[in-house]
């Protein structure tokens, strides 16, 4: 029997609407969820981002909110603006009652705007716990009347230092509220937290469909010694040209750092950081989606309000803390059926990690070996070949025909094109290999490539990449 949005207990009148949106069925966290939360149980959800836990928690709420009345009925939590804006969104689109009013409320927005929302009547506060604890202390923000308490992204949350101020804003809530945590991981202090604040709560754990895995080449480079991380990625990232990536680095000011020599060498890359102001970070965001920014450099907390569809590559420049971090990271690329590229950088202190993260994924990554200069001009070379191809068959080459016929009174024709090719080339290849950037010397040769196996033991041999399902 196929599950519908009616038989776990939703009205025909919100099933019809969201059919209307675009929801043809639940989700799985949704078909566990969804039931749990209208009967009026405290619920613990374990979901990556991507498996619909917005409308799993949302439904309920929205089913059963009283819009005549103008009171906060339903206050949900996230670690970051970003997040607030998306579930807000995400809300928006679930339901087509004009009475209901949601309000996001997050710092870097004017407090006064928001204030002056509340005056006027909201019943749903989607907010960040430092905002939501100032509107509380000022006493703008009333939770006599809430009904629903959700903490979205719980761990990350927490792992950005939220957990006194979360504490306080459920002290705070009146204590017959409904409560829901959702989290991609349930570490000590996410069950610590559940067992202090939450009533009998059922645990619902999702996995992402194995109808729809993720198929993503994950390749590892050991960094060689006595080079930066910074000096080995940038050979890598020229062979492989990658179409859109998100570069994972652990602190704020490795971010700056890499992005600065990265653009110094000519590429197109931003730095994505937590000091954006909003206006700041939805246009960083819009380029990138829009391709007009193809690199984005991001520590794991930033990277939370970025969501890209068509990632082609994630890079761990610095490895994260927990194997689930990494699985989470990879999982952004490879969507949608498509494959995608996970490279992984690693020096000799983090050979235990990569192999807990090996463990967990039941799969021995390949390694690959930093590219040579030869290697990385072959392919710009191949690059070029195919853009005069489709110059060939373009509507632009009749323009240039009299110089070539002029010049061929002089040069015989076949060194004519290669000129032009030449001039093309060396215009087109980054500075780094013109030799005029401290790249200039990075590389290695053909017949001295430095060592980039992560293990003991022979050489490996040239990367055939493995493919694998990682949930998200």
């Amino acid at each position: 029997m196929t599950l519908s949005f009616t038989s776990l207990g939703l009205s025909e009148a919100r099933a019809r609407h969201l059919e209307k949106a675009g929801f043809t069925a639940p989700t799985p966290i949704q078909a566990q969820a969804i039931p749990h939360l209208l009967s009026g149980r405290d619920v613990v959800g374990l979901a990556q981002t991507g498996t619909g836990k917005t409308a799993a928690f949302s439904l309920p709420i929205l089913e059963q909110i009283d819009v005549n009345n103008n009171a906060v009925q339903a206050l949900i939590l996230t670690p970051t603006r970003e997040l607030a804006i998306q579930v807000y969104q995400s809300i928006r689109t679930l339901t087509d009652d004009r009475r209901l009013k949601i309000l996001p409320t997050y710092g870097g927005q004017s407090i006064d705007l928001q204030i002056n929302r509340l005056q006027r009547g909201v019943q749903i506060i989607v907010g960040t716990p430092g905002r939501v604890l100032d509107l509380l202390k000022r006493g703008d923000l009333k939770l006599n009347k809430l009904g629903w308490l959700v903490l979205d992204e719980a761990d990350e949350m927490l792992n950005m230092g939220f957990i006194q101020d979360v504490e306080k804003i459920l002290s705070q809530s009146p204590p017959e509220r409904q409560t829901a945590f959702f989290s991609a991981t349930m570490d000590p202090s996410i069950r610590e937290l559940a067992a202090k604040f939450l009533r009998s709560p059922v645990t619902v754990s999702i996995e992402q469909p194995k109808a729809a895995p993720t198929r993503i080449n994950q390749v590892v480079y050991m960094v060689p010694r006595g080079w930066t991380k910074a000096r080995a990625l940038q050979p890598i990232l020229e062979l492989e040209d990658p179409e859109s990536a998100l570069i994972f680095v652990r602190t704020r000011k490795a971010a700056a750092d890499l992005t600065r020599q990265l653009q110094a060498a000519g590429h197109s890359v931003d730095e994505y950081h937590g000091d954006l102001s909003q206006s700041q970070r939805e246009r960083l965001l819009l380029r990138f989606r829009q391709r007009q920014v193809r690199w984005v450099v991001a520590t794991d907390i930033a990277a939370r309000g970025l969501h890209v569809d068509d990632l082609s590559h994630v890079i761990n420049y610095d490895l994260p803390d927990s194997v689930e971090s990494y699985v989470h990271r990879i999982g952004r690329t490879g969507r949608a059926g498509k494959e995608g590229t996970a490279i992984t950088l690693i020096q000799p202190l983090d050979k235990r990690k990569l192999r807990d993260i090996e463990r967990h994924i039941r799969q021995q990554l390949q390694a690959g070996t930093i590219p040579t200069r030869a290697q990385i001009e072959a392919r710009y070379l191949e690059k070029l070949q195919g853009q005069l191809r489709e110059a060939l068959v373009g509507d632009r080459l009749a323009s240039f025909l009299p110089i070539v016929t002029q010049l061929s009174e002089e040069y015989d024709m076949r060194a004519i094109a290669a000129a032009a090719l030449q001039m093309a080339y060396d215009q087109t290849r980054p500075a780094w290999m013109r030799g005029d950037h401290a790249y200039s010397d990075d590389l290695p040769v053909e017949e001295s490539r430095p060592r980039s196996d992560y293990s003991s033991g022979p050489k490996p041999k040239p990367i055939k990449r493995s493919k694998t399902s990682v949930n998200e």
